[in-house]
């Protein structure tokens, strides 16, 4: 099998040649590096996976090695030579470290995604950054079990009576979540700490009192004693978890924020303990006027304390970021009524199969998709679609898993069950792209690489210029100034900075519709500067309907009953549309035989022993019809009037037209209109001919667009206005768009579409709108916005705080920063990132 990789890094010829050379010691691959392009063609004997490429690439210097947008999959065995592009389904796939496994529920990640889709199946801290892991968001509804209020031992899956007692089974309750978990355990540990370490704090600064009262209970030196014994709890269980982190990021050399926490309150214990135990060998100036050596319990157990408060408000509040997920999952109901052999039973939403009758009455949530069989009712459809006002739904209509009916009762046929609910999808995408990297975050990942190493070089350096050029007792200050530039410095506020952003962001656009497949789809939206939109189903509402049959020899029954009959084998709206028309008129269909759908033109067939065809002109031209100047006024006549409409030919001649009305929706003129208000050229390009097309983009306002578009067209318009510079969006929801909406640097998939536009689309609008572009738009632009505050404050926050707490203030204003107020702001610093981040969950959009 063959691969194409993209190889960055690679500023030369001898790069290129040290690249081929570090792939080739892998055993049994094949490789030709090329530098413009950076890519790497590999031959595989057997699969080779991305990571042990990286690592050969990382032994030869800073190379990095990723999947190609388009790959090309060559097969050796029955198939050589085969080719897919990106608009393919290959039957090989590389996922992209951009997303957490399907795989990954219940399991544990690191909040910024040191090790891309690494999970843990145990709750801890991550090996690289330190950092609490965090349990991934359950993608299912929980089981609900029910028990006996009087007896606890019975444990069943179904409401009912207790075997025993007879009383009625109640829910039990659930347990209690990973995340409440970690806050209770940090909450506890928090209060431990405060207990011993405000007296340690009081005893510090009544020492530092002209008249110490403590001295006349005890000497100096007893509550040194004190202070120690105080210290130990904080140092050795409620802050202890620190300095494990600390550890384990120097043996593994991933410094990060609790490497300087770490050095920093370590430090200053073991000069504590050794100024106690040996005090004859520190010099004057670290001693006190009764001989003591200045101790720093009191600097250790606040800075470690006050690190605590940051973890316990950081687990609060970084609870709320995933909020829009759980909020997702409130949504699914956990019981349904099934409806069988006359009667009504309540069953968990588990057991519900394909095809089940269920019955949904008032105030109920829709237990899974399906159409109704039986009544009607209004959906409240909100909390999918984002659109406040119910939907109106009778027999036939589908109906969304979440949605809320209204004050009627109804009967519905289950389609979609368990995962294959839009709901389910929802949650899936949504949780994906949640733990997604943008491409922004690249520039953070760099700068932390090699933050922990510069700061504790500043520390050092900072020591040393104290410590020679200092006032009296220059060492101290030294001392006291160098914890403190290590304390300040925090780089997870660099790495919360962009992923704190994109999960509360996401997690928006899915409550108002708008759901995004991965970061880098998120930031790219807003670069958008072209927006490419087909016409039916995005444009116009997607629900045509036939205006008239027009014969110029047959009778309209017979020509209506040929063209339904053939339709009956599209997928096409318009052949819906067809077909519907005749059931209407009560008008059976025929066998056909020869079917053929020609992609961007129209349908073939032999029906009743005649080949019929129906279509746009480029299929009459391709079966060779002939069409009179009179039928041709007759279908521009209508065509200028903004309607769709399909040439009828039976054996090489065009014998009427079927014109079909496709209503545009009332918000697609103003989110154009919109669109173009913000600097984004729009481009309707359709398969529709030149008349009706112009009629509609005149309605529209639009002065770009480009009729009788066939797939491939549309591919290389794209493919033109990127050569051009341009970041292209296309807007589609039908199978003959989905290579366009691949080749886009974002696809939009209209949600009421495909599934395979659904799938070629980085991000999908649930109600099919064209509204929510400009809600995409905006969200996106609201997200980077808030990124760039984040870094701008993580960036500014180091760069300020560093040279004050190295002393840069006193030679001017006789400002010193206490470790003790650093670690304050440390603290906080990481927490103000995710409040800012949080902020996005008000976004209007």
């Amino acid at each position: 099998m063959i691969h194409t990789y993209n190889i960055t890094g690679m500023t030369c010829d001898g790069c290129r040649a040290k690249v081929e050379k570090s792939l080739h010691t892998i055993e049994g691959i094949k490789a030709k590096v090329s530098l413009n392009p950076p890519t790497a063609t590999i031959t595989m004997e057997k699969h080779i996976s991305i990571e042990k490429l990286q690592e050969a690439l990382s032994a030869a210097g800073k190379y990095t090695i990723e999947m190609s947008k388009v790959e090309v999959i060559e097969y050796s065995e029955t198939n050589k030579a085969t080719e897919k592009s990106c608009c393919s389904t290959p039957s090989h796939h590389h996922k992209k470290e951009s997303t957490l496994p399907s795989n990954a529920q219940a399991k544990y990640y690191c909040p910024m995604h040191c090790e891309g889709e690494k999970v843990y199946d145990k709750a801890g801290d991550c090996p690289v950054c330190g950092m609490d892991l965090v349990k991934a968001s359950e993608l299912t509804v929980s089981k609900t079990q029910y028990t006996c209020p009087m007896h606890p031992e019975v444990i069943q899956e179904d409401p009912g009576s207790c075997p025993i007692c007879g009383m009625d089974l109640v829910a039990m309750e659930p347990s209690e979540s990973e995340d409440q978990k970690t806050y209770t355990d940090l909450v506890k540990k928090m209060k431990i700490a405060v207990v011993f370490t405000v007296p340690i704090f009081i005893i510090a600064m009544i020492d530092m009192a002209h008249n110490n009262p403590l001295l006349q209970l005890m000497d100096s030196a007893k509550w040194n004693w004190v202070q120690l014994i105080f210290s130990l709890p904080v140092v050795f269980y409620a802050c202890w978890i620190f300095f494990v982190r600390a550890w384990k990021s120097i043996i593994t050399w991933n410094l990060n924020m609790f490497t300087l926490i770490g050095i920093g309150t370590g430090v200053s214990f073991l000069f504590s303990l050794v100024g106690m135990f040996f005090p004859d060998i520190f010099p004057s100036e670290f001693k006190t006027e009764h001989g003591t050596v200045l101790l720093y319990f009191e600097a250790t157990t606040v800075i470690l304390t006050l690190v605590l408060l940051g973890q316990l408000l950081e687990a609060r509040a970084h609870s709320q970021t995933s909020g829009a997920i759980k909020e997702l999952l409130k949504l699914a109901p956990t019981e349904a009524t099934l409806v069988s052999e006359g009667s009504d039973k309540v069953i968990s939403i588990h057991d519900i199969k394909k095809g089940d009758l269920l019955r949904v009455k008032p105030g109920d949530k829709i237990p899974v998709d399906g159409k109704i069989t039986d009544g009607e009712s209004s959906i409240d459809e909100a909390m999918i679609t984002g659109e406040p006002i119910p939907v109106d739904k009778k027999k036939d209509d589908i109906i969304i898993a979440g949605t809320i009916n209204g004050n009627k009762s109804f009967v519905m046929i289950a389609e979609k069950v368990g995962s294959e609910t839009l709901l389910s999808q929802i949650v899936q995408m949504v949780n994906d792209a949640s733990r997604s990297r943008a491409p922004i975050q690249k520039l953070a990942d760099s700068i932390a690489k090699y933050f922990v190493p510069t700061v504790v070089i500043i520390s050092l350096i900072t020591f040393l210029i104290w410590a020679n050029f200092g006032p009296e007792p220059a060492l101290v200050y030294g001392f006291i100034n160098a914890i403190a530039v290590l304390i300040i410095a925090c780089p997870c506020a660099l790495g919360l900075a962009t992923p704190m952003s994109v999960m509360v962001g996401v997690g928006k656009g899915a409550q108002s519709g708008v759901l995004i497949k991965n970061a880098e789809a998120l930031e790219n939206m807003n670069k958008v500067n072209v927006l490419i939109t087909d016409k039916t189903g995005t444009i116009t509402e997607g629900k045509p309907s036939v205006e008239k049959i027009y014969s110029t020899n047959n009778s309209d029954t017979d020509l209506l009953q040929s063209i339904a009959s053939l339709n009956q084998y599209s997928e096409h709206p318009l052949a819906q549309a067809v077909v519907n028309f005749a059931k209407s008129k009560s008008i059976s269909l025929i066998e056909v035989k020869d079917f053929e759908a020609v992609a961007g033109k129209g349908v073939t067939g032999t029906v009743s022993n005649k080949k019929v065809a129906l279509g746009n002109k480029k299929l009459m031209e391709q079966v060779k019809a002939t069409v009179s100047e009179d039928l041709e006024n007759k279908i521009i006549a209508e065509q200028k009037l903004g309607k769709t409409v399909s040439y009828i030919a039976v054996d090489g001649i065009a014998v009427g037209f079927v014109s079909i009305l496709d209503a545009i929706k009332e918000s697609s003129a103003a989110a154009i209109k919109e669109l173009m208000r913000q600097g984004v050229e729009v481009i309707m390009l359709t398969g529709d001919n030149e008349n009706t097309a112009k009629a509609v983009a005149d309605e529209l306002g639009l002065a770009s667009y480009k009729a009788g578009c066939l797939p491939e067209d549309k591919l290389k318009e794209i493919k033109k206005l990127q050569a051009e510079g341009k970041i292209v969006a296309m807007a589609g929801d039908g199978i003959n768009d989905a290579p366009a909406l691949a080749q886009a640097d974002i696809g939009i998939a209209m949600g009421t579409g495909t599934d395979v536009a659904i799938e070629s689309a980085k991000i999908t609008l649930v109600k099919g709108d064209l509204l929510g572009i400009v809600k995409a738009k905006n969200l996106s632009h609201a997200v980077m916005k808030n990124i760039k505050q984040n870094l701008f404050f993580a960036f500014f926050y180091n760069v300020l705080g560093v040279p004050i707490a190295a002393g840069v203030l006193y030679p001017f204003f006789g400002i010193l920063l206490s470790p003790m107020i650093a670690a304050l702001a440390m603290s906080f610093s990481s927490v103000s990132v995710i409040v800012n981040a949080l902020r996005l969950k008000n976004l209007k959009l």
